[in-house]
């Protein structure tokens, strides 16, 4: 009995961990194509896109360096956007 209860509880969580993969997985997509987008709006280059949690919402944290203009340093933009 106690064997069966351990599997039991070995699948729930099997389960659990790969439904929650799965949510991160799709988020790290949606990031990707989030980033995309906001460099093409800066018109600089995707260095980074990261899903993250902020105050319960699913975020994407993206990072673009813009090329530099009239002899400046290039720039990095770093921005918060709501994930699709």
């Amino acid at each position: 009995m106690k064997k069966m209860f351990n599997l039991k509880i070995l699948a729930i969580i099997s389960l659990l961990t790969v439904s929650l993969l799965g949510a991160t997985g799709v988020l790290a997509a949606d990031c990707a194509e989030v980033g995309k987008r906001v460099a093409e709006e800066q018109a600089g280059r995707l260095a980074r896109s990261t899903p993250v949690v902020q105050n319960g919402q699913n975020m994407c944290v993206v990072v673009v360096i813009v090329p530099a203009s009239n002899g400046e340093k290039p720039r990095r933009v770093e921005v918060a956007v709501p994930a699709k």
